[in-house]
This record gives structure tokens, C-alpha cells and sequence, in this order.
């Protein structure tokens, strides 16, 4: 459940919310086509056209075509491959490409790569005997010499020269995964590319996960044959130990194998982050407990496996690694001072800051004061600077700021009038970023910047919300409890403030995602089938406490054994308080969201049946106990010491106190939230007879978004209901 505050949010287009605040040269394995900085900072590398070509930054027409359409046919075919990713080779005279590419769980990780030798025009096939579609995360060695891919859960090394493929490991299958990961680590840490190349290329470290105790969860497909049969999915359920991970170190050249020998009990304990340690010689990585409060980061040496513990960080509630603040990317470690000193990210004082820390784990502060880091966008050591994101004032919107490494005041680079969402991609040299811009009246895409001074190198596009759109109105509101939260609110076309008004609820309250976030689509409802504002409904969402908003650690973690429970308290106290307002029609008042947000819709309209008339639930955690290990965990506590909190919070829990309106929605073949949660569901409520309207989508999944049809099927169902059930228009 860790990404899916963007699904439920814009439904079929979270690729593009994802893509919002990621950097480029981290997003293009997870969402969408690559684009790169040079090494020098001053041209981007993209596809146009089918062809890969190096953009001036500040001229596009500036172009040079690094591989055309000739280039990238395989000999034999009339047809150039369609390049899905790249990357160039530390020399740039190879281009690694990835094509053909295939969905495994979120993403087209898996698929054919070919090498394109810029110097004698050759294209060659890695992997040329290995099934079609079948390599995943190929990359070329620091020499570019060798590239080393997986392919069916082993390890691969192939020389680009002759073409010999050597394997590396041998016993690889569904259950002992080399070099990738399983669904829970992928799911809940974005890891998925599981091994790295020593900066010298003799080496590679990579994860082996051992998942031979983790039991399938069967799903069934009745509809693809005359035949139902099961979909196995490896899926550890909350309660249940971990997969096993393990760090291990290959020679290339003669496949000597060293496995790391670290403390603990591998199924009681993570392993979310490794990478070397600024050598050929070390590993670095972390290590979180089960209950994901404490981590702990070895060295680890890769010629023994030794490892010496140097730093150790605890935390009450949980502690975030990497992708929670890094747009869902674990990989990468910030080193600075020639590898003698790294960065990191902690929320020890309260606030999530940066901090300086040293091989023997001493560690100095970087970034100060009552506000939270949301982000490192850049760490230029050639002059002194760390760029990173924050908002200290205001918690729905997103800057850039840029601070000495060594400590200091932070400095605002974002110009003051530009209110809303900035993201930046800031070249290698720290001079220029590609900006964009979006708030809920604007958005700009293309806009280029010199740093620090902000200044105007490209125009790019702006786009404004048409003066006949519905406006997007930002508030806060205190509840009863003393809980200030964020807002916004579309009002209908042709306000009458004389006359009652439905209100609808967008809904999420779990730490995964914001939903009050001062973007250019905010307040916007792409599952409704026409306009909310002109048909004449209120439509609003509120941030709970637990929601990763840039409030602070207590803020976030004010959730830890409460979800369920203390968000949707604030979520009912926040809407009794909009009720007092005398446009809004406190007989009409519906909630929907999805995921995440289906179970807080569920536990409003159960818990709270005096506010809420009227709900839609799409892909709802029914009962936590069913939903996996890491995130629930994570947030819950483990059900074995504590089972009150997962009861409490869980709708199954609460359905018996059904009064309103409620249709149900889910796909069959949802291998994130299982449809095992809408029939516990359905049966909590047969049992005490409560009516209901309920949608089955056959194998589809948690996004709902396969099949012909199933986009303006659901958008029409959402709206018919929504209208009948809660309808619109002033009185």
C-alpha cells in the first residue's frame, strides 16, 4: 500500500503524480520513459522519436542523435526497437537499452536489453538464449566491458566482446531470489533492483531473498479458461515472520562467493538499503528490526564478510528508510568528503533533518529548526551545497532550499511569489534545474532555471486553470479534539451561498500519501463521469494526523497503533465541524477513497453512521490481519504482542453499524489488497443483515485499470451511485 495514495488520488493517472517529484534519472524504471543528465550538466539525454539524442538544456535545437532509427534495428528486422529505458555507459560509447519490456507486480521490469556501440555502429542482443522478455535491470560495468543482468531468479554476467554469458548464482527460483526481491519488499521498500557493480568491476554485491517459508495466497481466474485456476502470489500476511534477506559478493572473474555475516536472526530483520562503500573493498547497508524501529548500518567487509555496526538510530512508533522520502527509490547512498563521511536523513529531534556522519558513526547536524526535509534533490560537494525540498509554512506546498554541507542557515531559492508544488531535477553541476511548477491555478512544464539565482534560461509551458473552471479553495480547520488540519474545497458552479449544498469526502488518512497538496489538479475527481462543481456537490478532503504531511514526527507518527482509529476520528471530528457551515447540506454527506482510502470510507460510514450517509469503498483493507507483514507492521505493531489495535481499526470490526449507503468495489485479482477482504467483508455484513451494493471486477487489479471497458464502466457506476444515493444541486 505504500504508493497508492497517487492511484487512489487521480485513479488511472498516478503515473504522472508519481513522476511529479522524482528526479529523472531515478523515475525511468518505475513510471515512465527515461530522460538523463550529461555528465557535464549542460544537455539532457531522451528518446524523441524513437531515437535517443543529447538536448542543450537551454536550446533543444541543439540536438545531436547519439542512435537513430538505423541504429536501433536489429539485423534481419525492418523494425527499430522501441526503447522503453537507457543508459549510457561511463565512457558513453555504449548505450544499454531495455525493450519488449513485461509487468512484474507494479512495473515492466522484466523484458530483452541490447547493447548499441556507438564507435562501430554494432546492436547485440544480452542475453540472447535466455527466454524472450525475460532480463531484468541489466547494467553495464564501470569499464563497459561486461553487463550483468538477472534473469529467472539467478545472476548473470555476459562479455560484451565475446558474448560469453557466465552465471553467477545457479539454485535461483520462486523461492531463493538473486539479485531482485520478493512482492512485500518491492511493495513496502521499492526495492527491485537487487545487486550493484564495484566501482572497479570485478565485483558485484547483491541481496539473495529467501522465501521458502512464506506461504502463497491464491487467487483465482474463472474467466480466461473453461477451467478456473489459482494465481500463486508469495505474499507474507501480517503476523507472519519475514523472508529471510542476505548480502552476498561475487568475483566476476572466477565466481567466488562471499556472504555477508550479519547479526541477527534474517527473519526477524530487514535489509532495505545496501550499496559499496565509496570502495571496492566494503558494503554498506542498513538493517531494521522487524517492528521497524530500530535500524542499525554495518560496513561490511568483502573479502571476509565481517561486518562492524557504526551507527544505530531507534524510534517508539517506526523509522522510514529511504524510500519514503526519495520518491520511492532505496538505491544510492550520499557520500561526500572521498567517502569518509556520508549524509543522512533522521527524525531523531522531531523533525526530519540532515545530518553528517562519519565511518566511525560521529555525526553533525546539517539542516536545523522546526521544519522537515521532504527531500534531498541534489548534493553538490564541488560547491559546498546540499539542495533539498521543504515547506516550513505551509504543510500543502513544496520548495526548494539550499544549505552549506557543512551546516548553517538554510536559503530559499524558490522565489517568494511563486506559491504551490515545486519540483526540481538539478544537473550534476549544481547550475541549472529542470523546473516544474504546478499549484492548483497553474501548472509549468519545460521551465529551465539557472541556480541559485533562479533565473529564467527556457520559458517551458504554463498552463492556467480556465477562469470558467471551479476553483480549488485551500483552509484549515480545528476540531473539537484541538487537531488543525489542511483542506480544500471545490464549491459548485454558480455558488448560492443562501442554499444547502451535498458534500462529497476525497478520503485516504493512512501514512502513505497526502491529499491536500497545493498541485494543478487538486480538488479534481477523475472517476466522476461529468463535473461535480456544475451538477452542484461540494467536494472537499481533509489531511488527518499520520498523513506524511511536513508537520513534524509527532504529526506523523501520532497514527502508530492507531490507524483505523485515531485518522478517522479526525477525519469525523473535521467534517462535524464543515457541517456547522451553513451552505453544506448535513443530509447529504458522502465519503469515498480507495485503498487505503476505501478503508477509511468503510470505518467512516461504520463508525461515524451520524455524519456520513453516503459511501463508495474501492479496494478497501477489510481486515488489517489480511494485508502484509512490512507495511501493517510498520505501523501497527506486531499482532502476536498487541492484536487489539488491528481489531479496533479494522472495518470488519464496525460494519454491523451499517445506516447508510454503501457500494463496495473491488478487483478479483488484487494481489495487493486481496479480494479475501471484500468477502470478510460481505460477510460481516450478511451476518447482520445490512443492505449493500457490491461490484466485482473479474481479474483485475488493485488499480482496477484492465479490460476493455472497465475505465467508463466504473466511472459510470461511481456516478450513478453518488448521484442517486447523496443527490446533487442546492435547496
Amino acid at each position: 500500500m505504500n504508493r497508492f495514495i497517487f492511484r487512489n488520488q487521480l485513479y488511472t493517472c498516478y503515473i504522472l503524480v508519481g513522476l511529479l517529484g522524482a528526479t529523472l534519472n531515478e523515475t525511468y524504471a518505475q513510471f515512465g520513459q527515461q530522460v538523463q543528465w550529461s555528465d557535464d550538466g549542460n544537455a539532457m539525454i531522451k528518446v524523441v522519436a524513437g531515437e535517443i539524442v543529447s538536448e542543450a538544456v537551454t536550446d533543444a535545437a541543439q540536438r545531436t542523435v547519439l542512435a537513430t532509427h538505423a541504429d536501433l534495428t536489429p539485423a534481419g528486422s525492418n523494425e527499430p526497437l522501441p526503447v522503453r529505458r537507457f543508459s549510457l555507459a561511463a565512457k558513453g560509447d555504449k548505450i544499454l537499452i531495455n525493450t519488449h519490456t513485461k509487468r512484474v507486480w507494479r512495473y515492466d521490469t522484466r523484458g530483452d536489453y541490447w547493447v548499441f556501440d556507438q564507435g562501430d555502429k554494432s546492436l547485440t542482443q544480452l542475453g540472447k538464449d535466455l527466454p524472450a522478455s525475460s532480463l531484468m535491470y541489466a547494467k553495464l560495468s564501470p569499464d563497459g566491458t561486461k553487463a550483468a543482468y538477472v534473469s529467472g531468479h539467478n545472476l548473470y554476467v555476459e562479455e560484451l566482446g565475446s558474448g560469453t554469458v557466465t552465471p553467477l548464482t545457479t539454485d535461483g527460483n520462486d523461492r531463493i531470489i538473486h539479485g531482485t526481491f520478493d512482492w512485500a519488499y518491492e511493495e513496502e521498500f521499492g526495492c527491485r533492483d537487487g545487486f550493484r557493480w564495484s566501482p572497479d568491476g570485478t565485483q558485484i554485491a547483491y541481496w539473495t531473498i529467501d522465501a521458502r517459508t512464506i506461504r502463497n495466497f491464491l487467487m483465482i481466474n474463472n474467466t480466461d479458461s473453461t477451467y478456473s485456476y489459482t494465481i500463486p502470489v508469495e505474499y507474507p500476511k501480517v503476523g507472519e515472520a519475514p523472508s529471510a534477506a542476505f548480502l552476498s559478493v561475487v568475483a566476476v572473474g572466477n565466481g567466488r562467493t562471499v556472504k555477508m555475516d550479519i547479526p541477527g536472526d534474517p527473519t526477524q530483520h530487514y535489509l532495505p538499503r545496501m550499496e559499496w562503500a565509496a570502495n571496492s573493498k566494503e558494503l554498506i547497508f542498513q538493517q531494521l528490526d522487524r517492528k521497524q524501529q530500530q535500524s542499525n548500518l554495518y560496513v561490511a567487509n568483502a573479502t571476509d564478510g565481517t561486518c562492524s555496526l557504526i551507527y544505530t538510530e531507534t524510534d517508539s512508533a517506526w523509522i522510514d528508510s529511504k524510500a519514503r522520502w526519495n520518491h520511492d527509490d532505496p538505491t544510492g547512498w550520499e557520500w561526500i568528503n572521498g567517502g569518509k563521511e556520508f549524509i543522512w536523513v533522521s527524525e531523531k529531534d522531531g523533525w526530519r533533518h540532515l545530518y553528517r556522519i562519519d565511518r566511525q558513526g560521529n555525526e553533525k547536524p546539517i539542516t536545523r529548526g522546526d521544519y522537515d526535509v521532504m527531500g534531498i534533490d541534489r548534493i553538490d560537494e564541488t560547491g559546498g551545497y546540499v539542495y533539498f525540498s521543504a515547506s516550513p509554512d505551509n504543510a500543502t506546498q513544496k520548495y526548494l532550499y539550499r544549505i552549506k554541507i557543512s551546516g548553517g542557515k538554510a536559503e530559499r531559492l524558490t522565489p517568494k511569489h511563486l506559491a504551490g508544488t515545486h519540483n526540481y531535477t538539478i544537473s550534476p553541476n549544481g547550475k541549472v534545474a529542470m523546473h516544474r511548477y504546478s499549484s492548483h491555478t497553474a501548472n509549468r512544464t519545460g521551465h529551465v532555471v539557472g541556480l541559485p539565482d533562479h533565473q529564467t534560461l527556457v520559458e517551458g509551458t504554463l498552463t492556467e486553470l480556465p477562469a470558467d473552471a471551479p476553483k480549488t479553495e485551500f483552509f484549515s480547520i480545528t476540531t473539537a479534539d484541538g487537531v488543525e488540519m489542511d483542506g480544500w474545497m471545490v464549491k459548485p458552479t454558480n455558488f448560492d451561498p443562501t442554499k444547502k449544498y451535498p458534500v462529497v469526502f476525497y478520503v485516504y488518512g493512512e501514512p502513505a500519501g497526502q491529499t491536500v497538496t497545493d498541485q494543478y489538479g487538486a480538488g479534481s475527481n477523475r472517476l466522476y463521469n461529468g463535473s461535480m462543481a456544475d451538477d452542484g456537490y461540494v467536494y472537499i478532503s481533509l489531511d488527518n494526523r499520520g498523513t506524511p504531511a511536513p508537520k513534524g514526527r509527532a504529526w506523523r507518527k501520532a497514527i502508530y497503533k492507531n490507524i483505523g482509529i485515531s485518522n478517522i476520528r479526525d477525519q469525523a471530528m473535521g467534517a462535524q465541524e464543515i457541517l456547522k457551515w451553513p451552505f453544506v447540506d448535513a443530509d447529504r454527506v458522502a465519503v469515498w477513497g480507495w485503498s487505503g482510502g476505501g478503508s477509511s470510507t468503510l470505518n467512516l460510514l461504520f463508525q461515524y453512521p451520524e455524519i456520513y450517509q453516503t459511501g463508495i469503498a474501492i479496494a478497501a483493507v477489510g481486515d488489517q490481519l489480511m494485508y502484509d507483514n512490512i507495511y501493517q507492521e510498520r505501523y501497527m505493531g506486531i499482532p502476536q504482542e498487541d492484536r487489539t489495535p488491528f481489531i479496533e481499526g479494522s472495518p470488519v470490526t464496525h460494519a454491523r453499524h451499517l445506516r447508510g449507503n454503501l457500494l463496495y468495489i473491488h478487483g478479483t485479482a488484487d494481489d495487493n489488497v486481496h479480494y479475501q477482504n471484500a468477502e470478510l467483508l460481505i460477510n460481516e455484513l450478511i451476518k447482520h443483515n445490512k443492505q449493500f451494493s457490491l461490484m466485482a471486477y473479474p481479474n483485475r487489479s488493485h488499480s482496477i485499470s484492465e479490460g476493455e471497458g472497465t475505465q467508463a464502466h466504473l466511472s459510470t457506476l461511481y456516478t450513478d451511485f453518488l448521484k442517486q444515493r447523496c443527490p446533487p444541486g442546492g435547496r
